[in-house]
Protein backbone atom coordinates (compact mmCIF):
# COMPACT_ATOMS: atom_id res chain seq x y z
CA UNK A 1 0.00 0.00 0.00
CA UNK A 2 1.50 3.23 -1.14
CA UNK A 3 1.32 6.46 0.77
CA UNK A 4 0.20 9.72 -0.75
CA UNK A 5 1.68 13.13 -0.17
CA UNK A 6 -0.54 14.63 2.55
CA UNK A 7 0.17 18.20 1.40
CA UNK A 8 -1.35 17.57 -2.03
CA UNK A 9 -4.53 15.95 -0.69
CA UNK A 10 -7.54 18.10 -1.32
CA UNK A 11 -9.88 18.72 1.60
CA UNK A 12 -13.54 18.20 0.78
CA UNK A 13 -16.51 19.71 2.56
CA UNK A 14 -19.22 17.05 2.38
CA UNK A 15 -21.89 19.52 3.45
CA UNK A 16 -21.22 21.76 0.46
CA UNK A 17 -21.12 18.88 -2.04
CA UNK A 18 -24.15 18.03 -4.18
CA UNK A 19 -25.92 14.94 -2.86
CA UNK A 20 -25.22 12.63 -5.88
CA UNK A 21 -21.52 13.49 -5.80
CA UNK A 22 -21.36 12.97 -2.02
CA UNK A 23 -23.05 9.55 -2.33
CA UNK A 24 -20.64 8.51 -5.11
CA UNK A 25 -17.65 9.58 -3.01
CA UNK A 26 -18.91 7.72 0.05
CA UNK A 27 -19.51 4.59 -2.05
CA UNK A 28 -15.94 4.74 -3.39
CA UNK A 29 -14.50 5.19 0.10
CA UNK A 30 -16.52 2.22 1.44
CA UNK A 31 -15.33 0.05 -1.45
CA UNK A 32 -11.67 0.98 -0.84
CA UNK A 33 -12.07 0.18 2.86
CA UNK A 34 -13.63 -3.20 2.04
CA UNK A 35 -10.72 -4.00 -0.28
CA UNK A 36 -8.16 -3.02 2.36
CA UNK A 37 -9.92 -5.16 4.96
CA UNK A 38 -9.94 -8.17 2.62
CA UNK A 39 -6.26 -7.65 1.81
CA UNK A 40 -5.40 -7.47 5.51
CA UNK A 41 -7.33 -10.70 6.17
CA UNK A 42 -5.52 -12.47 3.34
CA UNK A 43 -2.11 -11.31 4.64
CA UNK A 44 -3.02 -12.46 8.14
CA UNK A 45 -3.95 -15.92 6.82
CA UNK A 46 -0.70 -16.10 4.85
CA UNK A 47 1.30 -15.19 7.96
CA UNK A 48 -0.43 -17.94 9.94
CA UNK A 49 0.11 -20.62 7.28
CA UNK A 50 2.54 -23.43 8.02
CA UNK A 51 3.02 -24.28 4.34
CA UNK A 52 2.22 -22.20 1.27
CA UNK A 53 1.84 -23.84 -2.13
CA UNK A 54 1.16 -21.93 -5.34
CA UNK A 55 0.40 -23.84 -8.57
CA UNK A 56 1.73 -27.03 -7.00
CA UNK A 57 5.04 -25.48 -5.99
CA UNK A 58 5.82 -25.11 -2.30
CA UNK A 59 7.07 -21.57 -1.82
CA UNK A 60 7.08 -21.54 1.98
CA UNK A 61 7.49 -24.16 4.70
CA UNK A 62 7.46 -23.41 8.38
CA UNK A 63 10.88 -22.17 9.62
CA UNK A 64 12.26 -21.81 6.07
CA UNK A 65 12.69 -18.71 3.94
CA UNK A 66 10.22 -17.73 1.25
CA UNK A 67 11.30 -18.96 -2.19
CA UNK A 68 9.96 -18.52 -5.70
CA UNK A 69 7.58 -15.77 -4.63
CA UNK A 70 8.01 -12.05 -4.12
CA UNK A 71 5.84 -9.06 -3.36
CA UNK A 72 6.05 -6.09 -5.68
CA UNK A 73 5.55 -2.76 -3.91
CA UNK A 74 2.98 -0.46 -5.46
CA UNK A 75 4.26 3.11 -5.42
Amino acid sequence: MGTKNKKKMKKLDLLEMPNPERMRLMKEVRERLRQKIMEAKIWQRLLEAENLTINGNTVYKENEELSGFYIKNRL
